[in-house]
């Protein structure tokens, strides 16, 4: 699975950025203009090369100057998720210190919305490699990402020892469940307000909500979640370019192909979405979880979710779905990428296969590793050939597909997480007593008012520390919510 630019050329829309942030959009277009006005009719303007021209003014540091660059600017800064991240990176880099042209920086940020990954940390491999070639971009890289690994392996350590028999520990991490649900709803929101509209005309394109609704559905019918990308990618393409005879029978084909499966088969079971990469969490398998959600964050960390949590909850069981869902809030509250909530489940996983602290601080560094490796690899490797080929038409359009199709996965993984959130782990599949049930029920109230309140400050509050103003609060509410039950 960021700030707001405006869409930097004919050929592609910006998928998931942010995400509401109206602001940020009107101040980035006022920052164009001044540049397009000013441009000598001599010369290439910026926007007839959508960027692509070399106007770089990046200064060459060291890899020491460089490192200590990005973590002190924007590692240990990076509070309030992708959207503030990004908006950080852009006015110091771009507006303060003008290491390349607006111009410039939109277009790059277009190649980003298109790869798997943080576009965060992206960017600052990219800067890092303007001005120290790649290994400059391993270093920037991994100067952005460190502060929030570091607080989030201490996190997982902290939780190990205190969150699984101490109840005003567990008190307040039920209390931040249903919060971490709304939060996830609301980012569904925000990326969907964009990612179904069109680039030219900034209205809403109803085949890509289609696309959505119907990826949601094959979701919930447990189709996997991989086709129904691909497949939208692909009838995507074709109604761009007004081919509707194809585009219907692929459309058409998915539902036929899916009932012939479920007469012969049977419904497939809630663990089909998953590949299997995970079913005990060894150090490889960790690293292969990792490597395999971080490959296909189209969406960023949200899209990457669902995938760790059918291999990680479901398929495999070595994890608590109540665990998971602790991960997530703690990673909604760190200077990092959310796909950092990785190094909390490869921590979690390991310890609790075999007891060892050691294993457990392994088994997060591994997955986080995987998780990250594909984003450096496309970012240092690959640059400018992504450039050129987020420039033709025929692949932005399956992209455009694809990003819409992805919004109704991370709306199937806010319906689940909410249900979890709020209904709870209690007794499931047993018998209860009467004591039991009203156990259940005493925290399905409270739950709820909190789901509901939390989603209210999301919308009514943009502020990048609203997140981390509802994660204390939902915290000290536990104690008072949770804590005898």
């Amino acid at each position: 699975m960021a700030a707001d630019p405006t869409t930097p050329g004919p050929s592609m829309t910006l998928p998931h950025v942010e995400k509401g942030s109206e602001g940020f959009q009107k101040q980035l277009e006022a920052a164009v203009q001044p540049e397009t006005k000013e441009t000598s009719t001599d010369t290439p303007s910026e926007d007839d090369d959508q960027g692509l021209h070399d106007n770089s003014n990046v200064p060459q540091l060291s890899y020491p100057k460089l490192f200590w660059f990005f973590f002190y600017n924007f590692g240990c800064f990076a509070w309030g998720g992708p959207v503030a991240q990004i908006a950080l990176i852009k006015d110091r880099l771009v507006t303060k210190d003008k290491w390349i042209t607006l111009a410039r920086f939109q277009r790059v940020f277009s190649v980003y919305q298109i790869l798997p990954g943080p576009e965060a940390a992206e960017l600052c491999m990219f800067f890092g490699c303007l001005s120290a070639g790649r290994i400059g971009g391993i270093v920037a890289g991994m100067a952005f990402i460190l502060p929030g690994f570091v607080l989030m392996l201490v996190a997982s350590y902290v939780y190990t020892l205190a969150g699984f028999e101490n109840k005003y520990f567990n008190a307040s991490f039920r209390a931040l469940q249903p919060i971490v649900a709304a939060m996830i709803l609301r980012a569904t929101h925000k990326i969907a307000e964009h990612s179904v509209r069109r680039h030219d005309t900034k209205k809403i394109d109803p085949f890509l909500v289609i696309a959505a609704v119907c990826t949601a559905i094959n979701c919930a019918l447990r189709l996997n979640i991989f086709i129904s990308l691909g497949l939208y990618g692909i009838i995507y393409m074709f109604v761009a370019r007004r081919l509707w005879v194809p585009a219907a029978v692929l459309f058409v084909l998915q539902y036929v192909g899916y009932a012939i499966y479920a007469v012969f088969r049977g419904v497939p079971s809630p663990v089909s979405l998953a590949l299997g990469v995970a079913r005990t969490p060894s150090l490889i398998n960790l690293f292969v979880l990792g490597l395999v959600a971080g490959s296909l964050s189209f969406g960023g960390a949200y899209t990457a979710i669902p995938f760790v949590q059918v291999e990680a909850v479901l398929l495999g069981a070595w994890l608590p779905q109540s665990v998971f869902i602790d991960g997530i809030a703690i990673g909604n509250i760190l200077p990092a990428p959310l796909v950092i909530f990785a190094t909390f489940v490869g921590f979690q996983g390991a310890y609790l296969e075999n007891g060892s602290v050691g294993n457990a601080f392994a088994g997060a560094v591994v997955i986080t590793l995987g998780m990250f490796f594909p984003c450096f690899l496309f970012t240092i490797a690959g640059h400018e050939l992504l450039e050129k080929l987020v420039r033709n038409q025929f692949l932005a359009s399956f992209f455009d597909g694809l990003c819409g199709s992805v919004i109704g996965v991370i709306a199937m993984i806010a319906v689940e997480i909410l249900k979890a959130s709020v209904v709870g782990t209690l007794n499931k599949g047993k018998e209860m007593t009467l004591d039991e049930a009203a156990a259940v029920t005493a925290q399905v109230g409270p739950a709820a008012v909190l789901y509901v309140l939390a989603l209210a400050v999301l919308y009514k509050f943009n502020n990048k520390f609203t997140a981390l103003f509802l994660v204390i609060a939902g915290a000290v509410a536990g104690q008072f919510l949770f804590v005898d039950l």
